[in-house]
C-alpha cells in the first residue's frame, strides 16, 4: 500500500506520567513510545516498565513501546522476552545494530510487533523491511545534528519499505513543521514529545475563534 493511502498516526515519546495521560485521554495519540534514555528522563527505572505497560493500557493506548537491550543477539533476546510477555498492546524496539538486526529477525518471525529504531541509512531500512520489521524508527533531529539531510533521507527509506509490511514511524521531531512536512513526503507515522504535539494541535486563530464561539453563546443563551 503506497505511504499515502495509509492513514497517519501520532505517537507520544514520553515517560511523563501526566502529560501521556492527557494525550491519551484526550484521543490524540495511538500509543506510547519510549526507550531507554526516555524513561531515565522521566525518573522511571526499567522495573517500572510492567507498571507503565498496565498503566498505559488502562488509558486506551493501543500500542506501548518499550526497548531490549544487551551486548549481544541472545541477551537482546531475552529482555526482549520480558517485554514481549507483557500483553497483546507492546511491541519491542530493537537497535539498528548488527546484534539488533539478528535479534529482530528471531523476533519478527515469531509474531513479535518489532520497531528497529535509530535507522540512519536507506540500507538498514532496506534491511529491516527485509526481516518483516512492523515499524523503523528514523530520527530527524539526529540527522541534521550530523549534517544530515534527514528531510530528503527519511522518505527513501519510506519508499524502500513499499510493498512491505515495514513502515516508517518517525522520531526525533522538534516541531510541528517537521510532522507536516515528512507527511507531505509520504512518511505515514510519528512520534513526538508533548511539547510538539501540543504545538501541531495549537493555533492562535482556533482559540480567538473558539473564544468568540463561546461569548456569542454566552449572549443568546445556551
Amino acid at each position: 500500500m503506497p505511504a499515502a493511502a495509509i492513514a497517519p498516526r501520532l505517537y507520544v515519546d514520553s515517560a511523563d506520567l501526566e502529560r501521556v495521560s492527557r494525550l491519551l485521554a484526550a484521543g490524540v495519540v495511538r500509543g506510547v513510545t519510549t526507550n531507554p534514555t526516555i524513561l531515565e528522563r522521566g525518573g522511571r527505572a526499567a522495573a517500572e516498565i510492567p507498571d507503565l505497560y498496565a498503566r498505559w493500557s488502562d488509558e486506551g493506548a493501543e500500542e506501548i513501546f518499550f526497548q531490549t537491550w544487551g551486548a549481544d543477539r541472545d541477551e537482546l533476546l531475552r529482555n526482549a522476552d520480558a517485554i514481549r510477555n507483557l500483553g497483546n498492546r507492546v511491541a519491542v524496539k530493537v537497535p539498528a545494530t548488527a546484534h539488533g538486526f539478528a535479534a529482530a529477525s528471531v523476533l519478527a518471525a515469531d509474531g513479535v510487533p518489532v520497531l528497529v529504531t535509530a535507522v540512519y541509512s536507506v540500507g538498514q531500512a532496506l534491511a529491516a523491511a527485509g526481516i518483516g520489521a512492523r515499524y523503523i524508527a528514523p530520527y530527524l533531529g539526529r540527522l541534521r545534528d550530523a549534517g544530515v539531510d534527514g528531510d530528503a533521507l527519511i522518505p527513501k527509506m519510506q519508499a524502500v519499505c513499499a510493498g512491505s509490511e515495514t513502515n516508517v514511524l518517525a522520531a526525533s521531531l522538534r516541531s510541528a513543521d517537521d510532522i507536516v512536512s515528512l507527511r507531505l513526503a509520504g512518511v505515514p507515522y510519528f512520534t513526538a514529545a508533548p511539547d510538539v504535539l501540543d504545538e501541531l494541535l495549537f493555533h492562535e486563530v482556533s482559540d480567538s475563534s473558539a473564544a468568540e464561539f463561546d461569548a456569542a453563546m454566552g449572549r443568546i443563551g445556551a
